[in-house]
């Protein structure tokens, strides 16, 4: 939505696992909303559904250390026992030609993004409720029992974090469009800040 009167944003959209963020990602493209959508690299397999470069980048632990090594991950984590990391030059790419970029990641990588620059906008995604998070998981039905807990437990401290932020967002059952329009009133409102500086990774 940058123009060229404008500079162009870093959104980081972060939040617990199994809190919406594909989706709203999803609605936002098919809405057309005009932002850089950045593609996460993954050795986790592929789910059912999901498309190899589109939803992510699935790599084997080789390739993925390869791409440690030769620095192209703008950041990465260890999450659930599988690396996730994001490609660094599509974004500063996009951000060279002034377009703002939206970057979907977990907390983990949020607060490691947060340490390279300070004029990213973060936005938490966040459940109605961990009651109605777990619900989400268990539909989903990816997860073992242990592992479910495991990310339910994960979700509760993340919640906390979420104080971190510039801003939250509530996902709220059957009404994506409203968090998408939540967040599209962010990026308005970031971009009349008068003093904003150009991101530098």
């Amino acid at each position: 939505m940058a123009n060229d009167h404008t500079v162009p944003l870093l959104i980081v959209l972060s939040g617990p696992s199994g809190v919406g963020k594909d989706a709203v990602l999803q609605r936002m493209r098919e809405l057309g909303k005009p932002f850089h959508y950045t593609v996460t690299a993954t050795t986790r397999p592929i789910r059912s559904g999901e498309i190899d470069g589109v939803d992510y980048v699935f790599v084997d632990r080789e390739q993925f250390q390869s791409m440690i090594v030769d620095k192209q991950l703008l950041e990465y984590a260890e999450v659930y026992g599988n690396w996730y990391g994001v490609p660094s030059e599509p974004v500063k790419d996009a951000l060279g030609k002034g377009k703002d970029v939206i970057l979907k990641i977990d907390v983990q990588g949020a607060e490691n993004i947060r340490k390279k620059t300070t004029e990213a906008v973060y936005v938490f995604l966040a459940p109605p409720s961990l009651q109605e998070l777990e619900r989400r998981l268990r539909e989903r039905m990816t997860d073992s029992e242990e592992a479910l807990t495991r990310r339910l437990k994960t979700a509760s401290g993340e919640m906390q974090d979420a104080r971190k932020f510039d801003h939250v967002v509530v996902n709220r059952n059957e009404r994506i469009d409203d968090a998408v329009a939540d967040i599209m009133g962010i990026v308005e409102q970031e971009h009349s800040k008068k003093q904003r500086t150009g991101v530098r990774l």
